[in-house]
């Protein structure tokens, strides 16, 4: 059975970017972290064996200086493509244009055990479509007061869950500079 994680940070108001994609204030608050700390980051990415981007988050992380996911199958979820050569692609990169519940089944198929879930439109679709397991939340001590934000703007595609998402909280920490950690489990009943 394949597994569906998300690995997050907010806001303390609850955005993920700001209205034109970036995450500066993420970047600052970096700063702040401990030198040898990664608030559980590379626990968590030791664990997964694929990810899903979405086209978005895509675009941001090929912006950075170096390409985070050497060594990890990615699959860019994107209704409408990308713009760029498949040359231009790192390897293990492919683009998919399959809706979350089609893409789900496929990855299960090629026998992928655990899947980073990543994008807040992919997040959110997910999680509407009942198949994420654990959504990791830290927030950083920051209000950036505009921006997208995790929980907001939900798809009104009618084939997706419109029922109540009930989690359960499995861990939860906080570090002197100020991050706070919550791991949830998102449970497969409607109500507890």
């Amino acid at each position: 059975m394949t597994m569906f994680a998300a690995f997050l940070a907010t806001s303390l108001d609850g955005y993920i970017a700001r209205r034109d994609g970036s995450i500066d204030w993420l970047e600052k608050a970096n700063a702040l972290v401990s030198s040898g700390e990664d608030c559980g980051y590379s626990e968590f990415f030791s664990s997964i064996d694929c990810i899903v981007l979405g086209r978005k988050s895509f675009d941001k992380v090929m912006s950075f200086p170096e390409w985070p996911y050497v060594g990890k199958k990615v699959y860019v979820l994107s209704r409408l493509g990308i713009q760029r050569d498949a040359a231009e692609l790192p390897p293990g990169v492919s683009v998919v244009s399959a809706s979350v519940a089609n893409l789900a089944q496929m990855l299960q198929e090629k026998g992928h055990r655990k899947v980073y879930v990543d994008g807040g439109e992919v997040v959110r679709q997910f999680i509407q479509s009942g198949l994420l397991d654990e959504l990791t939340i830290t927030r950083i001590p920051v209000l950036i007061h505009k921006g997208t934000r995790l929980f907001d703007d939900f798809n009104d595609d009618e084939t997706l869950n419109r029922t109540d998402v009930w989690l359960e909280l499995t861990n939860s920490c906080s570090w002197p500079f100020g991050f706070t950690q919550e791991k949830w489990s998102l449970r497969k009943t409607k109500s507890p």
